[in-house]
């Protein structure tokens, strides 16, 4: 492992994701990273869990997106491991699935009958949030080494840096737009029923209890249509 050429291509990577424009942009960008810069890496994705459910994020080949709905299925797997560790062990690594696993005694033969020969799996976190799990892929049973592990654990680690903050901002921005739209709406209502601000927007938000709706749904309808529904 030429680890100065892999520090010149992480530094390379690092840039390159604070200049994708949204979540999924930066999402696609580090699972093609994964390829690109671990050794034995064939495919990649990102497993985010929402209780038992499992999002498969930015997959580069199928082989991912049916691994991950295997671990869904069996509720195990190194990569729903890693997603929902809180505490100790924040990588998992099959080196040959060609063996059997005690720790992974369904999902491992059946993920090998798909065509995949070796897996890791790390934790993506920051310091405040975990984010799922980067998961690495191989065709090859031994493909991933110590040194494979070492640099996939780097990647991962600028890699959840890089989600977090691409997901703050985009909510960021969706809290101004929010804003903007129901600011719009409340203008609107003022405007067309003679109300102080503080009465237009206690309608949007009676409204939205009543509808059981989201406030800024209201706000979007009434922009939309220039009034209430």
């Amino acid at each position: 492992m030429d680890w100065r050429t892999f520090a010149q291509q992480m530094a390379s990577m690092a840039r390159d994701l604070l200049a994708q424009d949204s979540v999924d942009a930066t999402l696609e960008r580090i699972t093609a990273s994964a390829i690109e810069l671990v050794a034995g890496c064939d495919a990649a994705g990102i497993l985010l869990l929402q209780g038992k459910r499992v999002l498969s994020l930015a997959p580069t080949d199928d082989l991912v997106l049916h691994s991950d709905q295997l671990q869904e299925r069996l509720q195990e797997g190194p990569c729903f491991d890693a997603a929902r560790t809180r505490e100790g062990e924040r990588v998992f690594r099959i080196a040959d699935l060609t063996e059997e696993h005690a720790h992974w005694p369904a999902y491992a033969p059946q993920v090998r009958e798909l065509g995949v020969g070796s897996i890791m799996g790390f934790l993506l976190f920051t310091e405040d949030e975990d984010l799922g799990a980067l998961d690495f892929y191989s065709r090859r049973p031994g493909a991933f080494t110590e040194a494979s592990e070492t640099a996939g654990w780097l990647l991962a680690s600028h890699a959840a840096v890089a989600f977090s903050s691409a997901r703050s901002h985009a909510q960021l921005e969706q809290a101004i737009a929010t804003r903007h739209t129901i600011g719009e709406a409340m203008g609107i209502l003022m405007g067309s029923h003679h109300l102080t601000e503080e009465q237009a927007f206690d309608v949007l938000r009676r409204f939205s209890q009543e509808k059981n709706i989201k406030v800024r749904e209201v706000a979007r309808q009434i922009c939309e249509k220039g009034a209430l529904a």
